[in-house]
């Protein structure tokens, strides 16, 4: 595919996503009708549909209309391209410009245009963290996010790590964020492929999601759960640090089905309980809830996420949250902790949650907290650890 033609497939499948369907289902219903399409040509529409969904309003501002070729029209002209050049008819190339296109668009509006969020989003951010703050949220979920790696510890250095992934084409570097964090800066579409990636030494994960689990401090023997566990990314990051007795829990069990395969490549062990079982096992000296949340803090990596969030989704998410935490409580030892962890930069959703717990569950403290935001090293999170009170 030629670029004029990949922005013609980009701007397909943004038309899909503007109405309504999910950006990964209209990226891959798109690529199974374009059977000519490589894997490179695939990446290079993908991330031209990330990018103009990270900047969905300003781009649609720029180029006049909230449709997908008004969206590349715009993007090409933030970037300073002339969008002309490459809507030329040609082959499979987008349509020229009409009279009205090219007269079309106009700067972004300062606030919730300009920044690419709903306003009610843009709203709520400076409330929570004031305009200034807001903007500085926002300006970083513009951007792409950093390509990440966790090293194994228990099988290796970051040193062998960087080494060997460079023998199979993939550059990395330590990044300060976590003890085990490499950051990719080029060869990231051949990790996968790596002999470090099948042999269990690094794994893909977020350096923020990391250093989530180096506040842990975890110790031999603990027993653990991560109780909203999903693909197990904590669990198998908490046995990467310390010989610990290790479970996991989802409430949809399904979405742990990869995890004894991981968990094997990674050398490790982890016990996957239903709730039932989970409370047979109990109690834990560390629970910990990576609840279901907005995922504001990664919309780098999902940003149709942020146009399809409402106040009521929001609400719901809350009083999710809040069950969870309730439920995780029952499940912690006497001196256990109970860490509260989301992938948030939403107040709401992160010191909120925890004072709503501690105003229901009055023998209860947190004694620790830290928010990171989005940025070089990795996503925006939020995490708490909660104990109860020593009479």
């Amino acid at each position: 595919m030629t670029p004029a033609a990949r922005i013609a497939a980009a701007a397909e499948v943004l038309d899909r996503v503007i109405a309504g369907t999910p950006a990964e289902q209209a990226l891959t219903g798109w690529a199974r009708g374009a059977r000519y399409a490589g894997s490179g040509d695939r990446a290079a529409v993908r991330d031209h549909v990330f990018d103009a969904l990270r900047r969905l309003r300003s781009a649609a501002a720029r180029g006049g209309a909230m449709t997908g070729r008004a969206v590349m029209i715009g993007l090409l002209r933030e970037r300073g391209e002339e969008p002309a050049s490459l809507f030329t008819g040609q082959g499979h190339a987008p349509a020229p410009l009409t009279a009205e296109e090219a007269a079309a668009g106009h700067a972004p509006e300062p606030g919730a245009e300009a920044m690419d969020l709903p306003d009610w989003l843009w709203a709520l951010l400076c409330r929570e963290s004031g305009e200034q703050g807001a903007a500085a949220l926002a300006a970083q979920l513009r951007r792409r996010a950093p390509v990440m790696l966790r090293v194994n510890l228990r099988a290796g250095g970051r040193d062998e790590a960087r080494d060997r992934l460079a023998d199979d084409g993939v550059t990395a570097e330590p990044d300060a964020i976590s003890p085990s964090a490499l950051r990719v800066v080029d060869g990231a579409r051949r990790i996968r492929g790596s002999a470090a990636y099948r042999d269990g030494l690094v794994e893909l994960q977020d350096g923020a999601s990391q250093a989530v689990v180096d506040e842990l401090h975890l110790t031999t023997g603990m027993k653990t759960l991560d109780f909203c566990a999903g693909g197990g990314g904590k669990a198998l990051a908490m046995t990467g640090r310390a010989d610990i007795a290790a479970f996991a829990h989802d409430a949809d069990p399904d979405r742990m089905r990869d995890l004894p395969q991981r968990a094997a490549r990674a050398g490790v062990h982890i016990d996957r309980v239903t709730l039932a079982e989970a409370h047979a096992q109990a109690p834990f000296d560390l629970a910990l809830c990576d609840v279901p949340c907005s995922g504001s803090g990664a919309w780098r990596r999902a940003p149709d996420a942020k146009w399809r969030l409402t106040p009521e989704a929001l609400e719901r998410l809350h009083a999710r949250q809040d069950a969870i935490l309730d439920q995780a409580a029952a499940l912690t030892g006497a001196n256990g902790t109970l860490a509260y962890a989301t992938c948030s930069i939403l107040a709401s959703e992160n010191t909120a949650r925890v004072d709503a717990f501690l105003a229901r569950h009055p023998g209860w403290h947190q004694h620790h907290s830290r928010q990171w935001v989005p940025g070089a090293s990795g996503d925006g999170f939020f995490t708490a650890h909660l104990r109860r009170d020593r009479h």
